[in-house]
């Protein structure tokens, strides 16, 4: 007997327009950026520096995107998340790969997460704007 699940995928070639897209509203926005687009597991799917970015933001863009596809939220919701409890304010941050500052966005379709972007670069605002951007063009092709 097998089993047959169906569930929606992010796909190589999305997180490539994706990438595109939101390095397009960067230069609208006068800033550059990196850029990265991961699946549901944190695996890299598409990735793009700007010339002339801030070199740390590579590996900061990279850890957003796992951090929004690892806990289905926005990165900019964990400083709330953690003014709330004590406990967790000293502990999560210190974990590897988890950004707690925005830029970083899940990608959800019908209610799941299928990945995630994230975007480093400028303020955390604009970085959100990018991302955005980024995210709807995803969610335009599913």
């Amino acid at each position: 007997m097998s089993i047959t699940v169906l569930a929606p995928g992010l796909r190589w070639e999305m997180a490539l327009k994706a990438v595109e897209t939101a390095t397009t509203k960067a230069l609208e926005l006068d800033i550059l950026i990196n850029v990265a687009v991961v699946d549901q597991a944190g695996n890299p799917l598409a990735f793009a520096r700007m010339n002339g970015s801030f070199l740390h933001s590579a590996d900061i863009a990279s850890d957003k995107a796992y951090t929004a596809a690892s806990f289905g939220f926005p990165t900019s919701e964990w400083m709330e998340i953690l003014e709330a409890n004590p406990a967790m304010r000293l502990g999560f941050p210190q974990r590897p790969r988890l950004v707690v500052f925005g830029g970083g966005l899940p990608i959800k379709v019908d209610g799941q997460c299928i990945g995630g972007i994230g975007v480093s670069g400028g303020s955390e605002a604009q970085d959100e704007l990018c991302a955005r951007a980024g995210l709807e063009e995803i969610l335009n092709q599913v």
